[in-house]
């Protein structure tokens, strides 16, 4: 999985088509993903002691990951990612990196 937990990614399909946000939850699972501001949903929700209003609230829902790409902010859009395996200090590492610009995700 190409994705990870705070990566930028852009929305290609769907409802929230062109937005952008950051991962918050990776399920690897079912393959779905939680991103920030997008995919609102609205939850009635009773009132308890933490929120005694109650009331309707607003909450992200998850989304496929198929839906989604990695946001290149140099481009300005969507960007395929390569992995290459790079020496630091002796130790190899592996490094996602832009296909096009070449830069180090």
């Amino acid at each position: 999985m190409k994705i990870k937990k705070g990566d930028t990614v852009y929305v290609c399909c769907g409802a929230a088509r062109g937005k952008t946000g950051r991962v918050l939850n990776v399920d690897r699972k079912k393959g779905r993903i939680l991103v920030e501001g997008v995919n609102m949903r609205k939850r009635h929700q009773r009132p308890t002691q933490k929120n005694p209003k109650g009331g309707i609230i607003t909450i992200e829902a998850p989304i496929d990951l198929s839906n989604v790409a990695i946001y290149s902010s140099t481009l300005g859009g969507p960007t395929k990612t390569i992995t290459k395996v790079i020496d630091e200090g002796g130790k190899k590492k592996k490094v996602r990196v832009c296909r096009e610009t070449g830069e180090q995700i």
